[in-house]
């Protein structure tokens, strides 16, 4: 790179090099970064299925130790051929791919052979992630999709069966996946029932075949959930990481320079102006001078002035994703691509991590027309009525609003189908996402839009929708708080509960939930917060270096790059 070219391209004679010597580096990194992603592709069906490479949809992954022996070389083998690649040779955007992909090779190997959850998380033992897609998505044909979806039930019984092997040899399950676990297997068994039968009425001629797969399907998962039950009061296992390998797993995950100490403190910090900014903001909602527990009364009025149902949520949810397609025209913030968008109530199989998500069609083969996928999750059925009722006041029409503008539009909906249009010399930025940059924008955006208004003159609404993004926001900041002081610090449900719902202004369901996600994962929690400070710094310093230009062109240009680590979006944009 040189200083009066921050793209990086390569001039004859730089760093050494000729033209033909960076031809011939950039022509051989392409060969490799496609090797490899084939690799990593073979070695994960159910993912390669969910990009849209559907060459392997006709099987699991492999579990086995025979496999961990045999991923590991893979994973060395790559590690060394990338590490043989002159990145001085290559141009910005392949030195950017260059690092991703070494990255995530990196990652799957620690995880792989140190961190190992596959021999104590039985979450990761499922097949429903396997088997949705092929029974849901119209991503190519029926015929095609019940044939994959028959060899992958056949394959269900051994490879539970390899799971409770695996699981019954590691050091313990944690109680909490062990009963997550249970009832997304419960929630498979429901999905290999009327969802197959409705898949079935495109392909009648396999109903035989399906039959016979789907019940032996069925009888090992009733199996696997026999056994799952007969562990829940021998899972004693500790969720927690620890400090040492969450520091590990908070850098893999985040692809930020950022360490868990210096997370912590920023964070911490924010909270307390967040606190002051929303406190500012409950005293103008009631046109009165701050007082103790006005930001809890105000939220709780909005709360139960908006509360949903069960009957309403999802129609709010999708009234306010096509209201936000018109404010995104009337404010300009950015491009929004020609794509469909379809609100869902979540699937059993997925629930018990997260009350929402965002599911794009495979950026590696889109089908076309298909929709992207906004999931909502109602409260879990075994919830008392007072917790359920808890759900819909946190969950209100007005949080809604801001849910969407997270998860649709100009959140991640958006992001994802800008990024599905990038093209570059490898499949590497089309099939690894940096959730740093997906939920940073996302966040960003909440931000961006409350600033603006939900609607020109509605300025009860307006401030309204700015209280409850404030209250996201200290969520946010919070979400980062308890992932670093769970696995690194020994938080206790107690403090947790505490901080979530005093500090975080939570009602009791949702902060129940959380304190059970934070135990689910490690690091994840964090992508919000880090990905939030970083993309709204390189927005900050991408508009000092484009002075002339608008809103929409700022973001344009950083969602022209599929979905990078924010600070290699640095480089590719020049910053």
């Amino acid at each position: 790179m040189t200083e009066n070219d921050p793209q990086g391209r390569h001039e004859p004679g730089a760093d050494g090099g000729t033209d033909a010597g960076a031809d011939a580096m950039t022509d051989r990194f392409h060969d490799v970064a496609e090797r490899v992603c084939d690799a990593l592709l073979a070695e994960s069906p159910e993912w390669a299925s969910d990009l849209g490479d559907h060459r392997h949809d006709d099987r699991l992954t492999d579990h086995s130790a025979d496999a961990d022996t045999r991923r590991a070389g893979m994973l060395g083998d790559a590690l060394g051929a990338l590490d043989e690649i002159d990145d001085l040779l290559l141009s910005a955007a392949d030195r950017v791919d260059l690092e991703m992909l070494r990255d995530r090779v990196s990652a799957d190997l620690w995880r792989l052979t140190e961190l190992r959850p596959h021999t104590w998380d039985p979450l990761l033992h499922l097949p429903g992630d396997a088997l949705y897609g092929l029974i849901t998505r119209a991503t190519h044909p029926a015929e095609e999709r019940v044939a994959s979806l028959c060899a992958r039930l056949d394959a269900v019984p051994d490879f539970l069966a390899t799971a409770r092997t695996r699981l019954a040899g590691g050091p313990g399950m944690p109680r909490v996946h062990v009963e997550t676990a249970i009832a997304q297997a419960e929630g498979i068994v429901t999905l290999l029932g009327g969802e197959v039968d409705t898949l079935l009425e495109h392909a009648p001629a396999l109903r035989p075949r399906v039959d016979a797969a789907r019940g032996g399907a069925v009888a090992a998962l009733r199996d696997h959930l026999d056994w799952l039950r007969s562990r829940l009061d021998g899972a004693t296992a500790d969720p927690r990481l620890g400090e040492r390998t969450f520091a590990a797993q908070l850098w893999y995950t985040l692809d930020s320079e950022i360490s868990q100490d210096a997370l912590l403190t920023r964070a911490e910090s924010d909270l307390l102006a967040t606190e002051e900014a929303i406190a500012e903001a409950a005293a103008e909602y009631d046109g009165t001078p701050r007082y103790p527990g006005q930001v809890r009364d105000v939220l709780d009025r909005i709360a139960t002035a908006t509360a949903t149902t069960a009957d309403t949520i999802r129609p709010l949810a999708e009234e306010a994703f096509e209201h936000l397609l018109g404010r995104m025209r009337e404010i300009d913030l950015a491009s929004v691509p020609d794509h469909p968008v379809k609100v869902i109530t979540m699937p059993e199989a997925r629930r018990g991590v997260a009350v929402a998500y965002c599911d794009p069609p495979g950026p590696l083969s889109p089908a076309e027309g298909e929709p992207t996928l906004i999931a909502v999750a109602p409260p879990p059925a075994d919830w008392s009525a007072g917790r359920q009722a808890s759900f819909y006041r946190e969950y209100n029409a007005t949080l809604l609003r801001n849910l969407m503008v997270h998860e649709g539009i100009p959140g991640h909906a958006l992001q994802l189908a800008h990024a599905a249009g990038y093209t570059g010399g490898t499949r590497v930025r089309r099939a690894l996402w940096s959730g740093t940059f997906i939920e940073g924008w996302a966040v960003y955006c909440e931000d961006v839009l409350a600033h603006h208004g939900w609607a020109e003159g509605a300025e009860r609404d307006n401030l309204a929708l700015r209280l409850v993004q404030l209250k996201m926001r200290l969520r946010m900041i919070i979400n980062a708080i308890l992932d670093v002081r769970t696995h690194a610090f020994g938080l206790t449900e107690t403090e947790a509960m505490a901080l979530l719902t005093e500090r975080g202004h939570q009602e009791e369901g949702e902060a129940a939930g959380k304190w059970r996600r934070a135990q689910l994962t490690s690091a994840q929690l964090s992508t919000y917060y880090v990905g939030y400070r970083e993309v709204a710094d390189l927005a900050r310093d991408l508009r000092k270096a484009r002075p002339g230009a608008g809103m929409r062109e700022i973001h344009d240009a950083m969602l022209a790059h599929g979905s990078p680590a924010p600070r290699h979006l640095r480089t590719l944009l020049g910053v």
